[in-house]
């Protein structure tokens, strides 16, 4: 008997991939993921059993080189707030090139779909544990203000993220005037426009006169 095809697991993904952000868990069939890949629903079930277990090995695909490119830039800095400053650019470039996908992540959580909420409790404390974790040592360094890790997790969050996730939303529903949406792209998005917010989410959180 032939082995399978060693990239139809790959084509598969890169189908679910695709398709996820419009339908969502409850709408990405195999039919749907096997036509979108130019295979058939067999392999579909040989490589990953269930449509379950297929939504979680696509989502961590896509999570787990972020969080190595995480773990890698924090590394390899000494200095906790040089390290949190390359973890939020680290995060922030994630969800500006996932932002849709994010979006129906979390609204499938919200539906209690049983991948997207698996998901979200796997993974996500990997990541704020570590931003956690340096706003720590920066508060202890005399540099970050004490305030609770929490409030600085939310502050950070809603001056680096929220434009990414909710701004983008809005933008791409229409309901943004023209002007904003012309500039959206380059103020908001852009590489620069994110490592200005992560500039203004450090400063916000740093103690007066420190160095």
């Amino acid at each position: 008997m032939p082995r399978p095809s060693r990239n139809v697991d790959a084509r598969l993904l890169a189908a679910g991939r695709e398709l996820y952000p419009s339908t969502g868990a409850a709408g990405l069939t195999v039919r749907k993921v096997a036509a979108r890949a130019k295979a058939n629903a067999a392999m579909f079930h040989y490589h990953f059993g269930t449509k379950d277990a297929f939504v979680r090995t696509l989502l961590q695909g896509l999570y787990e080189p972020m969080f190595a490119e995480l773990q890698t830039a924090t590394a390899a800095q000494t200095d906790p707030v040089a390290g949190l400053r390359s973890a939020l650019r680290v995060i922030a470039r994630f969800g500006r090139n996932h932002r849709v996908l994010l979006r129906r992540l979390f609204a499938d959580a919200a539906r209690s779909e049983a991948p997207a909420i698996d998901f979200v409790r796997a993974n996500f404390p990997r990541h704020a544990a570590i931003v956690a974790r340096l706003i720590v040592a920066g508060q202890q360094s005399g540099r970050l203000r004490r305030v609770p890790v929490a409030q600085a997790l939310s502050f950070i969050a809603g001056a680096v993220a929220a434009p990414i996730l909710v701004g983008s939303a809005i933008v791409e529903s229409g309901l943004a005037s023209p002007a904003l949406t012309q500039t959206f792209e380059a103020d908001v998005l852009s590489d620069a426009a994110l490592d200005e917010r992560v500039e203004l989410a450090l400063a916000g959180l740093a103690v007066p006169g420190a160095t």
